[in-house]
């Protein structure tokens, strides 16, 4: 009866164990144009299409697959990057911070870019 009792507390014990057991937060966003998904645009061109929410929204509420994170307040960090692109695209959750970023990004001398608004605008099919 007592190697019964021992093992039931053990498998209590080990139970508690793991459930305090957390795994570490994975780091979803891609913040890299390597990793990006690169689309040829219907006019033949090289597009990138540039979500500009936090990375905790693009992780926690969802994204389209063809989007690279690029938060608004890092834009000006990927200028150098964007200007390689023939169209680059921009959402977020409204269209607000997209305009901010085309803003921003068009003072930098890049100037073809389209704000897409919402992120849920986007259609990822080629």
């Amino acid at each position: 009866m007592k190697p019964l009792f021992i093992l039931i507390a053990l498998a209590f014990f080990w139970g508690g164990l793991m459930s305090c057991h957390q795994s570490p937060p994975e780091n979803i966003p891609v913040n890299s144009t390597e990793e990006a998904t690169v689309k040829e645009s219907p006019t033949g061109k090289k597009q990138i299409i540039v979500d500009v929410r936090t990375v905790e929204e693009w992780n926690e509420d969802g994204h389209a697959q063809c989007t690279i994170n690029m938060p608004l307040d890092e834009i000006d960090k990927h200028v150098a990057e964007l200007k390689g692109y023939d169209e680059v695209v921009l959402v977020c959750r409204s269209g607000n911070r997209a305009e901010t970023a085309k803003s921003i990004l068009q003072q930098e001398g890049i100037t073809h870019i389209t704000n897409k608004g919402s992120w849920r605008n986007i259609n990822c099919s080629p």
